[in-house]
């Protein structure tokens, strides 16, 4: 948290080698610090079983990986944020978002075949970049301190989410490369303020010309 993540995801899918207890959860999410928001990932769990465990864990979101259906993502907002995953394979179409118009986000992960997250691997990330018109989009998937910022200027993500390519070994993250992840990120943060700076500045000049005229 030292390093400026907003959020601290707990995985509560069992085959996951980033796979934790709910004790173990809670043991973490009541030493945070305050501004530091807690997310429960599950997979195919029902929706009041998820807001069970949620509400016991006084978590703030849920991120379900599954093949959750939209009443069950839009019984849990009425207690949550939701982030609802979504693998951005060869048979993915964006309009399937248009259907989970509950959600607070959702996450475009990279897809393989049998994986419910924490694939490694990469998407479309103009793909991503697209998807923003349903909604805020966090992107995931195979993002490494070598291409996040590369990721972060053609997606336009509004977060993204990181795992297996900050860590040492399977769920075991890499103090060194969190770090260096973090250092890419706020470069390529401050790239894109600089380019929202420049193109306002060019449209504030572009109108006092035409008023001239």
């Amino acid at each position: 948290m030292d390093l400026g993540a907003h959020a601290l995801g707990f995985n509560f899918y069992p085959p996951s080698p980033r796979s934790i207890s709910p004790a173990a959860a809670w043991e973490i999410a009541r030493k945070l610090p305050p501004l530091v928001a807690t997310v429960g990932v599950f997979v195919n769990w029902p929706a009041e079983v998820v807001a069970a465990l949620a509400g016991a864990l006084r978590l703030d979101g849920v991120q379900l990986h599954g093949d959750e259906q939209p009443g069950e993502v839009r019984d849990l907002a009425a207690r949550f944020r939701v982030i609802k995953a979504f693998a951005v394979g060869t048979r993915f179409k964006l309009e399937a978002l248009a259907r989970y118009k509950a959600a607070s986000a959702f996450l475009l992960d990279g897809y393989r075949s049998g994986l419910y997250g924490g694939t490694g691997y990469t998407g479309d990330w103009r793909l991503v970049r697209e998807a923003r018109r349903y909604g805020r989009v966090i992107l995931a998937g195979g993002l490494r301190p070598d291409n996040v910022a590369q990721a972060i200027a053609e997606a336009q993500p509004f977060g993204i989410d990181v795992a297996s390519g900050v860590e040492s070994r399977p769920g075991k993250k890499d103090p060194d490369a969190l770090r260096e992840l973090m250092r890419e990120v706020e470069a390529a943060n401050r790239a894109a303020d600089s380019d929202s700076a420049r193109h306002f500045q060019d449209h504030f000049q572009e109108k006092k010309t035409r008023e001239k005229k």
